[in-house]
């Protein structure tokens, strides 16, 4: 396993910013934490950051005059260091061309829903609505389309009875810790990448998401 470059991108608590930054010291990942962006100044990600001795901006989106300024001054940020990868765990921001240009293909984001079911918000509650059996949690690539780039990797939990959004939100949160940690293992490993529209794992396409299982493998 080699070392990776990453910047994290970040706009609330960072609980699986947490999961990454243990899974380096206790030696499981290898990666250099570059720098971890936030657009909000509260984010409780920030202090986690410091914390762990990790270098942390704050681009808060209201400073600037529309989305383009932000985001071309986003992109400019998150080119130092060179990153290998881009991890965007809790950001709560559409990107624009001026980011996805410069990192698509190297840009991944945690959605919480077992996508291409419930792109967007409220996908616990929209998931109990539709009475669904399961529920879970994705890493796809980020592209252009709205949590709608290619997927890579997906992990599971059923819906129980007398589940709420709270609930069910509270029962995912350390599955999707298991399955940021893992998935970013396979790009320390060099395992996965992205051609195009297509996910490549082990050189050949992903003709669907790899399934993370209870013992910390994935299943193809």
């Amino acid at each position: 396993m080699s070392t990776l470059r990453v910047t994290v991108l970040v706009s609330g608590s960072g609980s699986n910013l947490q999961a990454l930054i243990d899974a380096r010291d206790q030696g499981r990942l290898h990666l250099q934490f570059l720098q971890v962006i936030s657009n909000k100044a509260d984010a409780y990600a920030l202090q986690r950051a410091e914390t762990a001795g990790i270098r942390t901006a704050l681009l808060p989106h209201t400073d600037f005059a529309g989305r383009e300024e932000f985001d071309q001054t986003l992109a400019r940020q998150i080119a130092q260091g060179d990153p290998e990868l881009v991890i965007l765990a809790g950001f709560m921001r559409i990107l624009g061309p001026a980011v996805l240009g410069q990192f698509q293909g190297r840009m991944i984001n945690l959605h919480p829903s077992l996508l291409p079911l419930y792109r967007g918000t409220n996908t616990y509650q929209r998931a109990l609505d539709a009475r669904d059996a399961e529920h879970g949690a994705s890493l796809h690539f980020v592209s252009a389309e709205l949590d709608g780039g290619p997927l890579i990797s997906q992990v599971r939990i059923p819906v129980e009875p007398g589940d709420t959004a709270a609930t069910l939100a509270a029962r995912l949160a350390p599955q999707e810790h298991r399955l940021i940690v893992s998935t970013t293992g396979l790009f320390c490993d060099g395992l996965v990448s992205c051609r195009g529209s297509q996910v490549l794992f082990r050189g050949k396409h992903l003709n669907r998401p790899l399934q993370l299982q209870s013992d910390g493998s994935f299943l193809v």
